[in-house]
């Protein structure tokens, strides 16, 4: 079996490409190969800043000949009543270059066609590789994709040389102007040295001999080894972050680490801004001594052949020691203004407009602040009330900063640390901080209250806001963050199992915006749908998709957040059992017959989280009530007027009548719990439905059946919606 290799010489890729751009050639290569019945066993991919390669192994030099019948019009389109072929006929023969005389005829279930029989000759790779080789790389997409020279194909950088190889034979190609060859070229140290490549197995050593490492990985474990053995050389520990090594790992092809040095003086700006300054911003790893303690030292990793590293090192120490002067003159005028004035100062920082000030959007956050303490029971003068108000009026105030201007990145962790300076407890400055949490979607979520509570006023109000100025996001854009916004509130109600009515507040957060809304009803419908859509992309993926779609459906789902993990999983841990299967048989039966005996539509509304059910008043009942709440109080009360017992005649009535009342009083402390109990009652619904007929043809003793099976039904939802459960065969 032969082996190919392509190696595209380019100008250095920006880093964050490379991993897309030779993923999408692959799979052209993939494709390509597959189309011409060119069967391979893998292709291998190596990257640098300056080559994308590509290694398929397990090629057959010539493909083997092919034999492929292709269908054509049906026999009554192709012949016509004199038996001459017609145009349709015609049409398909010269489409494959095909004389008429080889057509033939072909029976398919029972039809008949004309058909032709093409003998393909197996193909060489060295006619195959230069027909897809141009396409295979220009149909590449990305960001900032450039028109090079006199060419209208787009590519991320110019391409400057190319190695084309099956095993030790070159197999000429073109792309862009640019012919192959057998030689490449060495680190860009040596650009006047050509190396040859005899044969796809020597290419990675050769290519090592003139300093270049082309296994990424390779070169990442280098980075990694050097790196930790520099630091030791003073004592020190290092942090490697993944994607500080990765970009490193991206920009060099012969790693060279150098440590450097700074003023220790430096040492009293904020860690996190020094940290910024050598991780985000110049590529350098910060060293820590045994303690973890940030020391005035760094290793930068330089794309260099040689061991006088000493201009490299100095080049560096001046770079950041410009810009460790800028952070600290920065820091110390930012610390001669108290916090709470720069809280007043945010009076001139526009939030959006239409919206206001910044300073307005903190009043908004305090006041959302305050309800949700509210909700969770907390008093007034509690403590933790004190520093989530608290919290929640520092939150945007580093915004008028110099460090935040200069560092945008570090809001939050800036305003944390001025807290502390300034005095606040250790629960605000922690709260400041972590009310941006979470940075990503699969980032941290805030760990204090202080920073769950004002995280999610500060989100929900930037939600709200936007939704009703009419900037929803669109497509893949979303400037203003609303999205990840949304996933924030949902993951920290869920994940911290926060008892919070999100519909009740998404009404108060929208009530205080100062701007003037024409449809609120709408507004919230539109809110609501927004966030149920990041909810369930949240969960697809982690839960079977019908379950989800189970617990979706039921009703106010955006009530009571904090139990949808411990429903999804229960429906998991249960799903296989036969007690399951009744109980998903025995909620259908019941959801359709109050379904169409009140003409409740079956299409979910999105916005409330159950089926549309604009009908009854008996219906409407207890549509109100969140999952968690008992509601004994409107059986009894509805029951009066609405289920009359003196209607029963039968005793199975009576039996699961009673079974509701004792059901619908108790209050879910355990989803298991309540579980089990619909599964003892199970045998009582069947024996009701064994017992009577629900559709009698007594008008009064049909609707008191019916409004019976609509308040177990409600029961049945107080846990998910059954009936969207995927039966196993």
């Amino acid at each position: 079996m032969s082996k190919y290799l392509l190696e595209l010489g380019v100008e250095e890729l920006p880093y964050e490409l490379i991993d897309s751009i030779s993923i999408q050639i692959k799979e052209n290569f993939a494709r390509k190969l597959e189309e011409n019945n060119a069967q391979h066993k893998s292709i291998k991919t190596y990257t640098t800043p300056r080559r994308l390669v590509f290694v398929i192994e397990g090629l057959n030099e010539i493909q083997p000949d092919t034999q492929k019948t292709f269908k054509g019009p049906n026999l009554k389109v192709a012949i016509d009543e004199n038996g001459n072929y017609t145009q349709a006929a015609l049409g398909f023969a010269k489409k494959f270059n095909a004389q008429t005389s080889n057509l033939r005829e072909i029976e398919e279930n029972g039809q008949k066609y004309i058909a032709l029989e093409i003998f393909e000759k197996g193909k060489s790779l060295f006619d195959i590789i230069p027909e897809i080789a141009s396409e295979c790389v220009l149909k590449v997409q990305g960001s900032h994709f450039m028109r090079w020279s006199d060419f209208d194909e787009k590519f991320s950088r110019p391409i400057r040389w190319i190695v084309s190889i099956l095993d030790d034979k070159e197999i000429p190609i073109e792309i862009t102007g640019i012919k192959s060859s057998k030689r490449s070229r060495a680190h860009r140290f040596c650009s006047d040295v050509h190396p040859e490549i005899t044969n796809v197995d020597s290419y990675l050593d050769i290519m090592y001999e003139h300093n270049v490492i082309v296994d990424e990985n390779q070169r990442r474990n280098v980075i990694i080894k050097a790196v930790e053995e520099l630091a030791k050389t003073i004592n020190a520990k290092v942090k490697i972050e993944d994607e500080l090594l990765k970009e490193v790992t991206n920009i060099v092809e012969w790693p060279k680490p150098v440590l450097g040095s700074f003023a220790s003086k430096y040492l009293e700006i904020p860690e996190p801004v020094i940290v910024t300054v050598m991780a985000s911003h110049q590529r350098y790893f910060p060293l820590y001594d045994q303690a973890g303690k940030l020391l005035n030292a760094f290793i930068t990793v330089a794309n260099y052949v040689g061991n006088d590293t000493s201009n490299i090192k100095n080049g560096n120490e001046r770079v950041i020691k410009a810009r460790l002067d800028d952070a600290i003159f920065f820091y110390n005028e930012d610390i001669k203004k108290p916090l709470i004035q720069r809280v007043d100062e945010l009076d001139g920082i526009t939030f959006q407009k239409g919206l206001g000030s910044v300073k307005e959007k903190v009043g908004r956050i305090i006041k959302i602040s305050d309800e949700i303490v509210k909700s969770l029971g907390y008093d007034q003068y509690d403590e933790t009330n004190k520093n989530i108000l608290r919290t929640a009026l520092f939150c945007k105030a580093d915004l008028t900063t110099s460090l935040v201007f200069e560092f945008t990145e570090l809001q939050g962790v800036i305003g944390a640390h001025y807290a502390k300076l300034a005095g606040e407890t250790d629960a605000v400055v922690k709260g400041i901080e972590e009310h941006y949490y979470p940075l990503a979607a699969d980032a941290m979520l805030a760990n204090g209250l202080e920073g769950q509570i004002v995280g999610i006023a500060d989100k929900l109000d930037t939600v709200c806001a936007v939704f009703a100025l009419n900037k929803i996001p669109s497509g893949s854009a979303d400037p203003l963050g609303v999205r990840r916004a949304a996933i924030g509130i949902l993951q920290t109600i869920i994940q911290k199992k926060l008892p919070l009515n999100l519909m009740e507040l998404i009404d108060f957060a929208i009530a205080r915006l100062d701007i003037q809304i024409e449809n609120t009803k709408k507004l919230k419908k539109d809110i609501a749908a927004f966030f149920i859509q990041r909810l369930k992309g949240m969960l697809t993926g982690k839960f079977s998709n019908d379950h989800i779609e189970a617990i979706l459906h039921t009703p106010n789902i955006l009530n009571n957040l904090s139990s949808i993990y411990e429903k999804l999983e229960l429906l998991n841990l249960v799903c296989t059992t036969e007690d399951f299967d009744k109980i998903v048989s025995t909620h259908t039966r019941i959801s359709k017959l109050v379904r169409n005996s009140f003409n409740i539509s079956d299409k979910y509304t999105e916005f409330e989280g159950y089926y549309d059910t604009s009908i009854r008043d008996i219906l409407s009942s207890s549509t109100e009530l969140a999952a968690n709440n008992t509601h004994k109080d409107i059986l009894h009360n509805s029951h009066s007027n609405v289920i009359r017992e003196d209607l029963f005649k039968k005793d199975s009535e009576d039996d699961m009548y009673r079974f509701l009342l004792g059901l619908s009083s108790k209050k879910i402390i355990s989803y298991r719990i309540f579980y089990d109990l619909l599964v003892n009652f199970v045998p009582i619904i069947d024996k009701f439905f064994e017992d009577v007929m629900v559709m009698d043809e007594n008008i009064s003793v049909r609707n008191n059946r019916l409004r019976l099976l609509s308040e177990v039904n409600k029961e049945f939802l107080r846990i998910a919606d059954f009936t969207k459960i995927v039966k196993n065969s």
